[in-house]
């Protein structure tokens, strides 16, 4: 039987209060071992593949300042219902290749494995970059999140994840569950190193926004984390709820935290939106995303295609009936 709207909402806040009772005698360990944390786990994912990155780096070609967002053609604009891949697949090469199961959890297979296949496969990600401080202000964190995701629009929902415990938590994470609010921001390619700065595995009352110099801003209706300046879209967000989870490699050790923010306010800089306020230009966003290792993707290009109807463009029934049959032809499963 489904609970109630008010028994839900006594069960989040349990949940809730007794994650902050979790963090709150925590803390104190949690300031000793960050750093032997974060840099084991860094060492332990081997995010870096180059012993030389810089000299790496220097040997690529510079930034391409002239490429600007455009929208092409798909790559068969002749593609019609029934006919799977595009003409960009070369049926013979793809046939020649097998495909490889792989049990995340068999035998001596490390987890920082399946974290590095994991983000190399589900890609391009979204970027949360989140705005956090401690309830009475005195720590303000910044930090960007590929483990997030947009899952509603009414109410506004996002979620972020977390390779921490609520006993061992990331900073966002404490701030997070002891304030209830934060605010996520969309990085853009003017700032991505600075973003990426906000990365670094610093201690819980080391202020990122001094390490990557953005510039916070304090007017937030809601909330009281700021805004980054840089930022064209930000969204002022209040906690939801809460959930840890436990390892499989690891049973009774809890390894993972997924957190429900649901966003209050939108902010978006005036020359992104259009007039009726829903719809922001992405050749004003230039929003970056999150590709696998230390990789970051551009948004350079995009496609538009139209959203099929069942009954007009598939042809009903009738016309699905026909695709079956085509298929059942062609040998095809």
């Amino acid at each position: 039987m489904p609970l109630c709207k008010s028994t839900q909402r006594l069960s989040i806040n349990h949940t809730l209060r007794k994650a902050t009772r979790t963090l709150v005698t925590t803390s104190a360990s949690l300031k000793r071992s960050n750093m032997s944390v974060s840099t084991k786990q860094e060492a332990d994912y081997k995010r870096n593949p180059h012993p030389d990155f810089k000299g790496v780096e220097a040997s690529r070609p510079d930034w391409n300042k002239e490429s600007h967002f455009r929208y092409t053609k798909t790559a068969d604009p002749s593609w019609s219902f029934g006919s799977g891949t595009n003409t960009l697949r070369d049926p013979a090469a793809a046939n020649e290749k097998k495909h490889i199961s792989i049990d995340p959890y068999e035998p001596g297979r490390p987890a920082p494995f399946n974290y590095k296949l994991l983000i190399s496969g589900i890609v391009p990600r979204p970027i949360g970059f989140v705005s956090s401080q401690s309830p009475d202000g005195s720590v303000r964190n910044l930090a960007p999140f590929s483990y997030f995701n947009m899952v509603n629009h009414d109410p506004p929902l996002f979620v972020l994840g977390f390779a921490s415990s609520l006993e061992t938590p990331k900073d966002t994470l404490k701030n997070l569950v002891e304030s209830r609010e934060c605010v996520i921001n969309i990085i853009s390619e003017d700032f991505i190193e600075a973003a990426n700065a906000a990365s670094v595995d610093s201690p819980y009352d080391v202020s990122e926004w001094d390490i990557s110099g953005l510039t916070p801003v304090h007017d937030c209706v809601d909330v009281r984390a700021a805004r980054v300046k840089e930022a064209v879209f930000s969204v002022e967000c209040k906690l939801e709820s809460v959930r840890e989870f436990e390892s499989r490699a690891k049973p009774g050790k809890k390894s993972g935290s997924m957190v429900v923010v649901e966003g209050t306010r939108f902010w978006v800089r005036e020359d992104a939106i259009n007039e009726e306020r829903n719809l922001i230009d992405p050749a004003v966003l230039r929003p970056m995303s999150r590709l696998g290792g230390i990789t970051y993707g551009r948004v350079t290009e995009a496609i538009e295609i139209l959203r099929p109807r069942f009954e007009e463009d598939v042809g009903g029934r009738e016309g699905y009936e026909k695709l079956k049959e085509k298929r059942k032809v062609d040998g095809s499963k």
